[in-house]
């Protein structure tokens, strides 16, 4: 996927809007999926991923095609949820003007009055606990969970995409870890990975 995608964005850099096509059915899972992990509402989750393809589209020229595309992509879809949390009125903060050195809000709790997400998927009963320790968490510690074992992207990746150092990449998934061992509680398997399920994306 890593080089496909470069491919296809440097075609579209060069001029190939078809390409953009190609690029949004191989990408618009991933986006989803990113998106609802950071914003926890579907419909939300599915408009942002919508908004970061065009921003994408908007900056095809403004793309350097002797770099890889995916760390790109995802830092135009953080930035496009980051400034959804910050604006919305869905996000509650707990720390009002604490971000990290990175800019990065540190304590962003989403507040989500609309039904469950469990509610409208066969989820099994561990998926249903690991959403609701996902909904606890900040949506930074969503973010690099779900990038790292959902997506599975390595640590240099996420680095690359967060425009981070690799240590601080490991620090922050270790705290994360721990954050998502906690949520859990007495319902953490200790033998079981810290993996997000997978979600159908319907278009």
């Amino acid at each position: 996927m890593h080089t496909e995608s470069s491919i296809l964005m440097t075609r579209l850099h060069d001029g190939d809007l078809r390409a953009f096509d190609s690029l949004f059915r191989m990408l618009r899972g991933r986006a989803y999926h990113i998106a609802y992990s950071m914003v926890g509402s579907r419909e939300d989750a599915m408009d942002l991923a919508q908004e970061t393809f065009m921003r994408v589209y908007k900056a095809r020229d403004s793309f350097d095609t002797s770099k890889p595309f995916l760390p790109w992509f995802h830092r135009i879809l953080r930035n496009t949820c980051f400034s959804f949390l910050r604006k919305g009125r869905r996000v509650r903060e707990r720390s009002i003007h604490q971000v990290d050195k990175d800019g990065d809000p540190i304590d962003f709790e989403i507040v989500d009055d609309g039904p469950d997400p469990s509610a409208h998927a066969s989820h099994s009963e561990t998926e249903r606990l690991y959403m609701e320790a996902m909904g606890r968490l900040s949506a930074r510690d969503r973010e690099i969970l779900t990038l790292r074992h959902q997506e599975e992207l390595s640590y240099k990746d996420i680095a690359e995409a967060l425009e981070i150092p690799e240590g601080t990449v490991m620090s922050r998934l270790f705290h994360a870890r721990r954050r998502m061992r906690d949520a859990l509680g007495p319902n953490l398997d200790p033998h079981q990975k810290t993996r997000a399920p997978q979600m159908e994306v319907t278009q």
